[in-house]
């Protein structure tokens, strides 16, 4: 197969290019950098500016799926121009696709696979979301995501099968959210955020990386929570990470007013408290490599 891949050189994007290579298949980068544009037998770039609303269509030529990776990272503060940023930065690069396909008719995509995240579902400190779950968070992150997912529906217009892939926070060795996690506790100084009961959904690199896999070599369409089974308390998370780095674990609790001076309106991917399953992905027979923390940890840490 050949693969058109977004976001081609972040964390998700940049495994998922070397494991798809591995597996056999060719993969195509849309890149916004001119000096980003590799070329070789397995992976070739192309050049795009969603802002400009510039793409190359050759990166269409041989696809059979697109992997809509792109958009602003959510770590930093959200200023409202920031906001603006992030919501176009996925929806603009959707909106951009869909009309270069429309105009390049003899293009042979067939699936369209789009990120999302879990901050579509609500706060509950009770709920337990699964993909048939229809409550909305109705945050500026609910909403983002929400616009998001709103922009792969229109490929189905195309008759393309879509796909959308909810994804909690993503643990790894190098990048993401463990490192500025984990900092803290190996020097000692690892505390929980407010009462530490706000549950967290994860999932370790690998395991992300094969779902996305899995879901384009089986063309398996709808929605997926890209989420590990073992939700756990940011309480958990902590002591876990302590554990297995060998620390302990004393400070007081940090208050959330605390947290919200310091970050701002960010500050709520601390407090965020809601418990995810991937229950399409398990009754259809997807195993995960790190189905705990414990596990996922121990690999990651040491």
């Amino acid at each position: 197969m050949t693969i058109l891949i977004t976001g081609g050189t972040g964390l998700i994007g940049s495994e998922l290019t070397r494991v798809l290579q591995a597996n056999g298949h060719t993969v195509h980068w849309l890149s916004t950098r001119k000096s980003n544009l590799p070329q070789s037998s397995t992976l070739k770039g192309f050049y795009w500016n969603p802002a400009e609303g510039k793409i190359d269509t050759a990166c269409f030529e041989g696809v059979t799926t697109i992997v809509h990776l792109a958009g602003a990272s959510i770590a930093k503060r959200w200023t409202a121009a920031y906001k603006q940023e992030l919501l176009e930065s996925r929806v603009l690069s959707a909106n951009l696709l869909f009309s270069a396909l429309k105009k390049y008719p003899e293009h042979q995509v067939r699936h369209y696979i789009s990120a999302s995240g879990v901050a579509i579902y609500p706060d509950s400190p009770t709920e337990t979301y699964t993909e048939s779950s229809t409550a909305i968070d109705r945050g500026f992150l609910g909403t983002l995501v929400s616009r998001w997912e709103e922009s792969a529906h229109q490929f189905e217009t195309l008759g393309l099968l879509v796909s959308k892939v909810r994804t909690g926070v993503v643990y790894a060795k190098k990048g993401g959210a463990l490192e500025p996690i984990v900092k803290p506790i190996k020097w000692g100084l690892g505390s929980d955020f407010g009462s530490g009961k706000q549950r967290q959904s994860w999932i370790h690199l690998t395991d992300i990386v094969r779902l996305y896999t899995w879901i384009i070599e089986h063309a398996h369409t709808g929605i997926f929570n890209g989420v590990a089974p073992d939700t756990v308390t940011q309480h958990e998370q902590t002591r876990c990470i302590a554990k297995v780095v060998g620390k302990p674990v004393f400070l007081p609790a940090v208050p959330r007013f605390v947290m919200r001076m310091v970050l701002g309106e960010m500050h709520e991917l601390l407090f965020n408290d809601k418990a995810i399953q991937p229950e399409r992905a398990l009754q259809m027979g997807f195993a995960f490599d790190f189905p705990d923390l414990q596990s996922a940890m121990e690999d990651l840490l040491k």
